[in-house]
């Protein structure tokens, strides 16, 4: 697998924004913000979750292990996760 990609804040949300876009569309993701719980939020289901999981790791080179799933709940901890340096 390739380095994993080092992004800024925005191009982190962006980027988990468009990946929920595909999984979960609708009117609530434009209101969501960074400390809403995606799952409770956007209506995801553990499938849902994890399809968004697999886009993101594809996308960015990432490799996220199940342990760190807890940090996934909102956008926050998703823009630290993939900006912090501690994933992959």
């Amino acid at each position: 697998m390739n380095s994993p990609v080092r992004m800024t804040d925005e191009q982190a949300e962006a980027l988990v924004r468009d990946v929920l876009r595909s999984v979960a569309p609708g009117p609530a993701l434009d209101t969501l913000t960074e400390h809403d719980d995606l799952r409770e939020t956007l209506g995801l289901d553990s499938l849902d979750f994890l399809a968004v999981v697999t886009r993101v790791s594809e996308r960015t080179g990432r490799r996220i292990e199940e342990d760190d799933y807890d940090r996934l709940a909102d956008l926050a901890g998703w823009v630290s996760y993939l900006t912090d340096g501690q994933g992959g």
